[in-house]
Formats: structure tokens, sequence, C-alpha cells
């Protein structure tokens, strides 16, 4: 008996063809190289793919430092008595900071003009010089006192700004008001890049990495949790995945990275490191970029009116290190910490004392180990989530 053949028709063919090369399309081509980054055993890894890592490279290139500033006796502060944060350095190294910063951070048709009139130097009559002044000492708290986050590698200006006014990776919250009146407006199942386009809660960033100190928190230390104290439900969890998302795709990395992929809840050297960044950089956007909101015009503000804030990305645009590790700041003495200014040169008027810098937070239970030190970071935070309205976090979603 002859079996009758049912012909495909071409089109159909090609449309499944299509269909193929277009899935194909969303996984990375190889060569792919894993990287140890963890103990032996704990699955902790980096995969790098040469041909990706070689345009990354590419785009974090250092500048070439200023050339070496003369020694001379002469501070800064007495050529110029309104100084508030470099005043301390030498006549000569102000300078070549000063032509630092323009470099990295001003147009080059505007130069020091971006932040100065100059017909009067003193001037604060441009909102950009009093953000830059409120930078410097960003950037000075970052490298004195969060070692922990920026190690003895520290950061300058370059490495958020790579020569932009603005730095090229910032956020600012959404409103949520096209969102069907019937649904919790957590943005979910819309694409958003600040989670990697997944269908998480689009906004994380608003619950975790702004003022409040939200728990970011999953793994119970206990079998059956039930009316245990910070006790975290499935929404927590989406939320805390979603800021995990874009954690990752900010460094470029994956989930084991910092995890250790036989127990999540372990606190590994990188994990750690992880923790007080997120801390660092809520306090950045609590304390830097907040109060600046006043002298902001619109254009440097969201839809909601709110300013551009620092995130992961911000600093390490794809890549695990910001600038692969490199270190500018050991180029830039000014920017290692708040530099005193010699009493006899210094005026109340001119210079106001320098800013109390809180300490940093504790270390979380066990980290010194590597291990699990019990309770994760969550309970360790303080009071229960009090989220806030920006981007649609409202309070009582986690």
């Amino acid at each position: 008996m002859r079996r009758q053949r049912f012909p495909v028709p071409r089109r159909l063919w090609a449309l499944v063809c299509g269909l193929s090369i277009l899935l194909l399309t969303g996984c990375e081509r190889p060569p792919v190289d894993p990287v140890q980054r963890g103990y032996r055993g704990v699955g902790q890894e980096l995969v790098v793919n040469p041909r990706i890592l070689a345009a990354q490279e590419a785009a974090n290139v250092v500048p070439a430092p200023q050339p070496p500033a003369a020694p001379v006796p002469v501070k800064a502060i007495s050529v110029y008595p309104d100084l508030k944060v470099l005043g301390g350095l030498t006549l000569t190294e102000f300078n070549r900071q000063m032509a630092a910063i323009s470099e990295w951070v001003a147009p080059p048709e505007q130069g020091c003009a971006y932040c100065h009139n100059l017909e009067n130097m003193a001037s604060y009559e441009k909102y950009t010089k009093t953000v830059a002044l409120s930078m410097l000492r960003l950037t000075q708290d970052t490298n004195s006192q969060w070692k922990d986050h920026v190690a003895d590698t520290g950061v300058t200006c370059w490495t958020c700004h790579r020569g932009n006014p603005v730095p090229k990776y910032v956020w600012t919250s959404e409103p949520f008001d096209d969102q069907p009146s019937g649904m919790i407006p957590t943005g979910q199942n819309r694409a958003s890049a600040l989670v990697a386009y997944s269908s998480l809660p689009r906004d994380p960033l608003s619950a975790f990495l702004d003022r409040a100190d939200n728990a970011i928190s999953v793994v119970s230390q206990n079998a059956l949790p039930t009316g245990e104290p910070g006790r975290k439900g499935i929404k927590h969890a989406e939320w805390t995945y979603g800021l995990m998302m874009h954690i990752t795709d900010s460094l470029g990395v994956n989930c084991t990275y910092c995890h250790n992929s036989r127990a999540f809840y372990s606190w590994e050297p990188t994990r750690v490191k992880a923790w007080y960044a997120i801390r660092h950089v809520r306090k950045m956007n609590r304390d830097y970029i907040w109060p600046l909101n006043e002298v902001l015009p619109v254009s440097r503000k969201g839809p909601m009116g709110d300013p551009q804030r620092i995130t992961c990305s911000t600093c390490h645009q794809g890549v695990y290190k910001p600038l692969f590790g490199v270190s500018m700041l050991k180029d830039y003495p000014g920017l290692a910490g708040p530099i005193p200014i010699p009493a006899a040169a210094s005026t109340p008027a001119a210079t106001p004392p320098a800013e109390v810098t809180p300490p940093q937070p504790p270390m979380p239970p066990g980290a010194a180990h590597g291990r699990d030190g019990g309770d994760p970071p969550g309970r360790i935070e303080g009071p229960e989530p009090k989220l806030t309205e920006a981007g649609g976090t409202k309070a009582g979603m986690l």
C-alpha cells in the first residue's frame, strides 16, 4: 500500500526557517569561556565571550593623565579664597585637577565655562557649579569611606561621565498611569531595560536604590517560616529578582558571579561586596543627588520631577569592574578624600567646615568568613519596608 505524501508548501518552510533564525538571535554567539570566580565547588563563574570582551575594552579606555603639576608651596585657597573642597591642594595641582575635570565632564566647546562664569569664577550663578561641588564631595566620600565597595582602585569623575556632562546610564521614576485600573501598578509584563526586559516589576530601583532602606531578601532561614518576623512573600521576591536582573545586566555577569549556586544565602566574598555596593548607591542618591533637585533644571529631571539618579550601570557600564579595574585615582590625589585646608589660609565664610561623613554600615553577619552568617541582609537593615509612591511603588506591595 502506497503512503500518501502531503507536500509542505515552500512558504511554510520559509516561515519555519525564518522563525528559527529569529529565535537564535536571542542566543549569544560562541565562543564563550567560563572563568572561576569563587571557591571550588560553589559554582561561581564569569562567562566571558572574547568577541564581546574586545568591544567592551574599546569602550573602557582610560584617558592619559594630565601632566604632573610643578611643586609649589602655595595652596590654592590662598589664591582662590572661595574654594570649599579642593582648597588644600597646591595651586598647580588644583589647576591640574580642574583641567582633568573639564576633560572628563564638560563639553569641549565650553570647557571651564560649563560650570563657571569666566568673568567671575567665584559665582554660583550656574547650577552646574553647585552640582560639581556636590559631586566632588561624593567622590571623596566614596574613595575614603567606602573601600569595602571600591577598594583602593577608587573612582573619579571619568568613571561615570566618560566625557559626558551627564553620565550615560542614569534613571528616574516612571508614572504607571498606563496600567489598567484593576491591576496593581508594578509595571509587570511591560518591557523595561531596568530589569533586562524580564517579566518582573519594571522599576525595582525606586524601592531598593533610592532613599528608603527597604529589605532585600528572599530565602528564609527556617523550614516553616510562618509568623517569622520580617518574612517576605512572592511579590517581594519578584521585586528582589527585578533588582538582581538589573545588577547582572549592569555588570555583564550572571547570578553566580556573586552567589554560591549551591546555597544562594551563603555570604561569598563577591556577595559581601555587593551588599556594600547597594548601600553605597543608596547613600549617594539620598545624600548627594536628591538635595540637588531644587537647583536642577527640568531637563535634568524625570517625568515625575525627580532627579536623574545613580545606579549600578552608572559606573559599571556593562563590565564587572568599572574600567576593568584600572585605577585613575592614583594620578589625582585630590579625589582620594577630604583635604584639610591650612588654618592660616582659611576663613569661616570662605571655607565652611568639612562635612562629617556617617560611618559605613556594619559587616553583614558571617561575611568576613565568606559563608552563611545566619540571617539574610533584610534582617539587619532595620524597620519593615515603607515604600515610596515614586515610580508606582506603593506601601504594602513588598
